[in-house]
């Protein structure tokens, strides 16, 4: 494990060195009283840990490792100070510890035990990058292919929450402020930023503890999530549909395996009133391609697999006349009279359960000129 140590009290940074040495299997790169001469030597050697402490002249410890993390996001931290009063903020910079003053090796030996299953763990070899989904809620599976979702344990809701609004903001920075506005407007803000460092932490612990290769940066007072080689189901089904080809039956073929992707509209288990907008979006787009596909199974007189499609449609929207109608008139072009009653009875109770209402004029009036038809 390679170390380097930062730290402006000179006699505390020699105590630190003979700890580490005394633990054994630790190689020091680099001790350093002036903060500025620590970064600069911590980009150019890129350490395994840094132990800094957080109370120095010019550049403090958190300024430190903020700045570090950009150019250097695998570094691993581990602040030293003589106060406690900094724990909370180290939460938000992701410190796999928090060794107070002065360090006793007990304290140090425990920290060193974290450090070295933390490098463990990052140095396991990957067979996937995984895939969060957010279509119909929050869930993560091992990989694009895999059927199973993780059991994943959020330590809060709010936990939960904050990470689905990372993900739909990915990639883009967002201010803390609106963080503490969304989730904790009940808080003062001293205690809303306490809240809001402490549940960064139980993010960042529950994507490590299911191999997810997330990161969330802390800068110029915002945080930005970035997916790294996690693949994100909403983009795969928006980049795959957009390239939308419907001239082979391989092409159609790939689009219906991209379609599935779309398992439930955006987040709608969650009920995140912030997720509303994106929902609605995602689920215009959805019937869009829905009916170009329909479209071209209906010219190729594939009715079966038009059925099919609609049918589906069906169980992701059931309030949505548009289904039961186009359903009817399939089962038509099929001779399947029954299944036409069955869909106009249907039509007709969910209209009244739903929203007191009866089928408009044009469905009543195609209705009725079908049932005169089969006299």
């Amino acid at each position: 494990m390679r170390v380097i140590l930062v730290d402006d009290e000179v006699l505390a940074l020699h105590h630190m060195e003979k700890l580490l040495e005394s633990i054994g299997n630790i190689a020091i790169v680099g001790k350093f009283s002036h903060p500025l001469d620590g970064l600069n030597a911590s980009i150019q050697e890129r350490p395994d840990v840094v132990f800094i402490d957080i109370n120095m002249p010019e550049l403090n410890g958190i300024a430190f490792a903020e700045r570090l993390q950009r150019v250097y996001p695998d570094v691993i931290i581990v602040f030293v100070t003589a106060y406690d009063e900094y724990a909370v903020k180290a939460f938000d910079l992701d410190a796999v510890d928090y060794i107070v003053k002065p360090v006793q090796r007990k304290r140090l030996e425990e920290t060193v035990r974290r450090l070295r299953k933390r490098i463990q763990i990052d140095d396991l070899p990957s067979d996937s990058s995984g895939m969060v989904c957010c279509f119909q809620s929050l869930r993560f599976k091992k990989s694009l292919t895999s059927s199973d979702f993780l059991d994943v344990r959020w330590r809060t809701s709010k936990a939960r929450e904050l990470f689905a609004f990372f993900i739909q903001h990915r990639e883009r920075p967002v201010r803390k402020g609106i963080l503490l506005e969304l989730l904790w407007p009940e808080f003062d803000e001293k205690k809303g930023y306490s809240q809001l460092y402490i549940t960064i932490y139980q993010i960042r612990k529950t994507l490590a503890s299911i191999n997810m290769n997330i990161t969330i940066s802390s800068f110029d007072n915002s945080y930005m999530l970035e997916l790294n080689d996690v693949k994100l189901d909403v983009d795969l089904w928006e980049k795959g549909m957009s390239e939308l080809n419907l001239e082979t039956d391989a092409n159609v073929s790939n689009v219906i395996k991209t379609m599935s992707l779309y398992q439930g509209d955006y987040l709608s288990e969650d009920g995140y009133h912030w997720a509303e907008q994106e929902r609605e979006r995602l689920r215009i787009l959805w019937h869009h391609y829905q009916k170009q596909i329909s479209e071209y199974y209906i010219s190729k007189k594939n009715y079966t697999d038009a059925i099919l499609l609609h049918q589906s449609e069906q169980m992701l929207h059931p309030y949505r006349e548009q289904s039961y109608i186009m359903l009817m008139k399939l089962y038509d072009l099929l001779g399947d009279d029954n299944s036409v009653e069955k869909q106009y009875n249907f039509l007709r109770k969910m209209l009244e359960d739903e929203y007191d209402e009866k089928p408009n004029h044009s469905i009543e009036k195609w209705y009725r000129n079908w049932k005169l038809k089969k006299k």
